[in-house]
């Protein structure tokens, strides 16, 4: 009996390890679902990479609240002109022979007010200053994340390629900024959409916008000596020929040459040549590429001073607000949409969206409230960051050699330059680090000093950022 209850109590004892084991496991991995064992893995205490702020002070040793900081100065924010200081500032300059005898100028705060420094305000000729008002309008318009679609619909074997009025529609992809649609990967889109097998037909289709395709109101050899292209709401590269070397007189129908071609690049065949047809009412569309961003665009526009991207432009807003899109109707959706933000138009003569006319008329008055309300207004930012930075972007790359040097990189503007015709509206922000909006123009200038009369203008520009002008 003794010896029994000897040998069986070692075997009960032995299970003991193994179900306690087991009951450690258990938890353990009941804890490891719950989330427990990471807290007793890290024993509560704050990871000091991820947690800096919760580790607490070692054992005994008692730190002080640390108490928040008296401020060192009130925030800086932008100070008040000096009229004076702008006076000083310019009127000498703006006294020189070079820039003729209708000299117009003004300087303003960026918000609300008077201006601090004016010439007058009787109309002048903009130039591509005229640029700033298309492209708020369009923005106003159209909103900035607006993009143009160039589509292709089929009718049985018959394809329509449809212009949407993409002002920056490429022949190829480009990994140039912004990045645009282009012809040949809607051609790969299409191919894949109608196959290979049989041959196709091809229409094309720019009746979006309407009236001609040259303004009335450019000097007739614009287009001539190609320093225009017809405007048209189906083109590739705006118009210009493959080899880029002259504009094309008939862009929607070298943009549908231009887009065969590129079908026959990805197999299908097309028979005949692209004749100029309305796309049906009954085909579907087949494939589609879109632009940039509306905002992309008018950076783009305002940067280089694109003319015929300007052009576009107005065309949609007139389309936008009164379902005409031409000249005409952009000129007439431009000033409507302009009212509407509050800009005054009085003596103000639109006739195109480039400046290019030399009829087409302003005040600074007009420049100077268009600035203020794309500065305002989120919607219409891209007005402002699309303004070349003196000496350093786009159409100022090459300018303010003779500026002063403390006024480099203070200055934004669009240029604005015809023959006897130079002007600048834009941002200057001062030395004090505030910010003010300006215009400056000579609108009968000599030929032979228009070069100087630049030089004048963007010197006069530079001398804004050089200045004190504020307090």
């Amino acid at each position: 009996m003794g010896k029994r209850d000897r040998g069986h109590a070692p075997r009960r004892a032995s299970w003991l390890p193994v179900l306690l084991v087991l009951l450690l496991l258990g938890g353990a991995a009941a804890a490891y679902l719950t989330g427990v064992a990471d807290r007793w893995a890290a024993d509560e205490t704050p990871d000091p990479v991820t947690e800096p702020a919760a580790v607490p002070p070692p054992d005994g040793m008692d730190l002080a609240a640390v108490p928040a900081p008296e401020p060192v100065a009130e925030a800086a924010g932008p100070g008040r002109l000096r009229p004076a200081a702008v006076r000083r500032t310019l009127t000498a300059a703006l006294e020189d022979r070079d820039l003729g005898r209708s000299v117009h100028a003004a300087v303003a705060a960026l918000g609300e007010g008077p201006p601090a420094y004016s010439t007058g305000d009787a109309a002048f000729t903009p130039a591509s200053t005229m640029k700033v008002l298309t492209a708020t309008a369009v923005l106003a318009a159209l909103g900035p994340d607006h993009r143009f679609d160039t589509t292709v619909v089929a009718n049985g074997r018959r394809l329509t390629l449809v212009g949407g009025g993409d002002p920056m529609l490429a022949r190829r992809p480009a990994d140039d900024w912004p990045r645009v649609a282009d012809v040949q990967t809607l051609a790969e889109e299409t191919a894949a959409a109608v196959g290979r097998r049989k041959p196709v037909r091809l229409a094309y289709d720019a009746s979006l916008f309407t009236g001609p395709a040259e303004n009335p109101y450019w000097r007739d050899d614009y287009l001539v000596d190609g320093i225009v292209s017809p405007i048209s709401a189906l083109w590739v590269d705006e118009g210009l020929a493959a080899d880029r070397s002259e504009r094309v007189s008939d862009p929607a129908a070298d943009a549908a040459a231009a887009f065969a071609a590129a079908l026959a690049e990805h197999g299908v065949r097309v028979q005949g040549t692209p004749t100029p047809n309305r796309a049906p009412a009954a085909a579907r569309t087949v494939a589609s590429v879109s632009s940039p961003p509306l905002s992309q665009i008018v950076e783009h526009v305002i940067l280089v001073s694109d003319n015929e991207g300007a052009e576009v432009l107005a065309h949609h807003v007139g389309l936008t607000v009164s379902g005409d899109g031409s000249f005409a109707g952009g000129a007439r959706g431009v000033r409507k949409t302009l009212g509407e933000l509050g800009v005054p138009l009085d003596g103000a003569v639109i006739r195109d969206g480039s400046g290019l006319s030399r009829k087409d008329r302003l005040r600074t008055s007009t420049l100077i409230e268009v600035l203020r309300v794309a500065a305002e207004q989120p919607e219409l930012r891209a007005v402002l960051t699309g303004l070349p930075v003196g000496g350093f972007t786009g159409s100022l790359t090459f300018r303010f050699a003779d500026a002063p040097a403390a006024g480099l990189g203070r200055v934004r503007a669009k240029t604005g330059t015809l023959g006897g015709v130079r002007s600048l509206a834009g941002i200057a922000t001062d030395q004090l680090g505030t910010p003010m909006v300006f215009v400056l123009a000579a609108d009968r200038i000599r030929v032979s000093n228009s070069v100087d009369a630049q030089v004048d203008l963007d010197n006069l520009a530079g001398a804004l950022g050089a200045c004190r002008c504020s307090r």
